[in-house]
């Protein structure tokens, strides 16, 4: 596989990404749904600061370090990936164009989530229950921009969960609670198929 096929790969699946966020951002209200498929799939728009595990070191003046931080290693991996997708097309023949086409996956899926970091709190206004966010804003300084996530699968609804496993449901039970992007599914569905069905070339 070529890496200027790669490249246009990478271009299109962050434009899908970007595409639909902004739309999001620029249509929606903040916790607005869309009722896609009647109890399973909702377009929910909801925003998150991006820091892991919901992690903030707060200075005295406020400034968020572990969001700055987290946006670093961000970008390191990118570069990672980059790196490893450029050597594997140029140096290894033998590499199977899963692995690549899955390299690419998680490359576009990180650049998606970092362009929302980097850029959003400069470029749009905050989003609000009551009025959808513009062009032209700013509610928050560079690599710290919202994440927009939109993808919602109430899938059933989930009552006495053991504590244990209340990560798995959401404030009103139900099962898979987590709402998501474009560049979040990419990620996992490339993890999930790279480690199951591409891990003999890995091994070697």
């Amino acid at each position: 596989m070529k890496l200027k096929k790669v490249s246009l790969l990478v271009v299109l699946l962050l434009i899908a990404d970007q595409a639909l966020k902004i739309w999001v951002k620029t249509h929606m209200h903040l916790n607005e749904a869309i009722v896609v498929f009647p109890d399973w799939f909702q377009l929910r728009f909801i925003e998150n600061n991006g820091a892991a595990f919901g992690m903030h070191i707060y200075t005295g003046s406020g400034f968020d370090w572990g969001k700055l931080l987290l946006g670093i290693f961000r970008i390191a991996m990118v570069c990672a990936v980059g790196w490893m997708i450029h050597r594997l097309v140029t140096k290894r023949q033998d590499t199977p164009k899963g692995v690549i086409v899955g390299l690419a996956l998680i490359l576009a899926g990180a650049l998606g989530n970092i362009l929302d970091s980097a850029f959003y709190g400069l470029i749009f206004s905050e989003s609000t229950p009551y009025a959808v966010a513009e062009f032209g804003g700013h509610y928050a300084g560079f690599m710290m921009g919202k994440v927009v996530d939109m993808f919602y699968f109430p899938l059933f609804q989930w009552n006495s969960v053991p504590r244990l496993l209340r990560f798995l449901v959401d404030s009103n039970n139900y099962f898979f609670g987590a709402i998501f992007n474009l560049a979040d599914a990419y990620i996992s569905v490339a993890v999930v198929y790279l480690i199951f069905f591409q891990y003999r070339f890995f091994n070697r």
